[in-house]
């Protein structure tokens, strides 16, 4: 109970300080952009009578690439929201305030972490959930295993939550958010790495994105997500980028990810739990 207590008024703390409001204000405009840019796309489709097949190929392209920056948004307001949760209350004595009332460090790690998921698995959910419905009715297209997809992204978000509250408990507020932005960097960038090697069959780029992606293991969800989302467009050969899937992760990747999240979790309360305040 203590921990859903901590939850709640960590969500209601976000809203105090007025960054959901700016986040969902920034989502819904967002949606406006991606929806009449689809819609006039489309439209055009509709004019020039181009074939089923290529219209079918055209609107994959367009909504894998909302959907990138969907998981893009949902990455940096992951980060953005939760960055200064514990360091920032460590940093203004806050915290030891807190303390001082019969609550576990424990709970306050896992109340904070439930409250900032709560919110992000909500924000993640209308963000895709729009414009899938959306691009389902104004084109009638629709996606594979919805799902397991979403939950993969979902799992990304949680991913970078959990890397900047377990970075909280030993970095400052600033150092935490560059931690967390750059690990998401090598990972981008590794996977791109790894694309391209399995393109040219390049065995040591391939390596190299394997690495990357050990080291930290988002970018591995998003390409899962996507060739759930659509098997035949993101394994095509003619595409490049974030949009595609060259090397495709396997599943002991996915449970990898998994594992991660779950030691970044553990040494976030252990981690606290040590913390001289």
């Amino acid at each position: 109970m203590t921990t859903l207590t901590i939850a709640h008024l960590t969500i209601q703390e976000t809203q105090r300080r007025r960054i959901l409001w700016v986040a969902l204000a920034l989502g819904l405009l967002f949606l406006g952009v991606f929806t009449l840019g689809f819609h006039y796309v489309y439209l055009d489709f509709e004019q020039t009578g181009i074939s089923a097949n290529e219209a079918d190929l055209l609107t994959s392209l367009l909504l894998a690439a909302g959907l990138y920056a969907t998981n893009f948004i949902a990455i940096v307001i992951s980060v953005i929201t939760s960055v200064t949760a514990v360091s920032a209350e460590i940093e203004t004595h806050t915290i030891e305030t807190l303390l001082t009332k019969p609550i576990r460090r424990w709970e306050l790690i896992l109340g904070k972490w439930l409250g900032f998921a709560i919110m992000l698995l909500a924000y993640i959910l209308l963000l895709t959930g729009s414009i899938l419905l959306f691009v389902y009715l104004r084109a009638g297209y629709t996606v594979s295993n919805l799902l397991p997809g979403m939950g993969l992204m979902a799992m990304q978000g949680l991913l970078l939550l959990s890397l900047t509250i377990a970075g909280g408990t030993r970095l400052s507020s600033l150092a935490n958010g560059v931690l967390a932005f750059m690990l998401y960097g090598v990972a981008l960038v590794g996977g791109w790495v790894e694309q391209i090697g399995a393109l040219v069959r390049n065995e040591t780029a391939v390596d190299i994105g394997i690495i990357a992606s050990l080291i930290m293991p988002s970018e591995v969800l998003w390409k899962k997500a996507l060739v759930l989302f659509q098997p035949a467009f993101a394994s095509s050969p003619m595409l490049a980028g974030p949009l595609s899937v060259g090397s495709q992760p396997s599943n002991a990747m996915l449970v990898y990810a998994v594992l991660y999240m779950a030691a970044l979790v553990g040494f976030a309360v252990w981690s606290f739990a040590r913390r001289d305040l």
